[in-house]
């Protein structure tokens, strides 16, 4: 479904992807880990087509030059040259690190700005959607998104890339900063949207501990590069992965 090749990004003299070959099939939930500065939120850009624009504005405004190689393929179609616009057309849809939520918007304005390329009959559905499987979002329905605890935040970040219905949901470090109790309501929200809504996830995490028993498969990231990857039961089983990442 997509699949990056020999993925390359450098900022100026910075190598922040080394040769990253990444894919996640229908239906799937693929995990991505690694430490900061590992290159997660990089390739989430890559792969999203945000990096194309930030490339962009660098060029105008005189800043560091990013270069960016490789191939990304989605549904066997080169989208390497594709806008980011043009991709959540196709349906990938990216979920940001840190929310990015619009403060001064209501949890609704939040939810119905995200629907900007649904249908009007989408946008019904899915917002009942996003109020069954957040609940806690339909009691703060009027609420100003600045106003919410940052869990409530992040089922609304979710909720609102929900409502540009993608086939494939990327999510960057959506637990950062959570309680556990919290991340494990995100966790069994984000099983329960692949199942009911038959879409693909990727998901980024520096602590594998609270992902892992989600994923079909996952990536382990070191300094911009793919050092490690397998099915969740093997990744699980092999002991320098529980130390660097579930601490055990």
């Amino acid at each position: 479904m997509l699949e990056a090749s020999e993925l390359m990004v450098f900022y100026e003299n910075m190598l922040a992807l080394n040769n990253v070959t990444i894919r996640c099939g229908e239906q799937r939930i693929v995990g991505v880990f690694g430490a900061n500065s590992a290159g997660k939120s990089t390739l989430m850009y890559a792969l999203s087509g945000i990096l194309l624009d930030i490339q962009k504005k660098e060029v105008m405004a005189g800043g560091e030059r990013i270069t960016i190689a490789g191939s990304i393929r989605f549904m066997d179609r080169d989208i390497m040259d594709l806008k980011p616009s043009r991709r959540a057309k196709m349906g990938i849809v990216l979920c940001p690190e840190r929310r990015r939520i619009f403060n001064e918007s209501t949890v609704l304005e939040n939810l119905k700005i995200g629907g900007y390329l649904a249908s009007a009959t989408q946008k019904k559905d899915t917002l009942d959607y996003i109020f069954t499987i957040f609940p806690a979002l339909a009691k703060l329905r009027n609420r100003l998104g600045g106003f919410l605890s940052g869990g409530e935040q992040q089922m609304l970040a979710i909720g609102r890339a929900l409502m540009a219905q993608p086939k494939i949901l990327l999510l960057d470090e959506p637990l950062m900063g959570l309680s556990p109790l919290m991340q494990t309501i995100l966790m069994r929200a984000t099983l329960e949207i692949r199942r009911q809504r038959k879409i693909a996830i990727i998901v980024t995490e520096q602590y594998a501990r609270p992902v892992m028993p989600i994923v079909d498969y996952a990536f382990i990231l070191e300094n911009g590069s793919a050092v490690l990857e397998g099915t969740r039961k093997a990744l699980m089983d092999n002991p320098d992965v529980k130390a660097a990442y579930f601490g055990v």
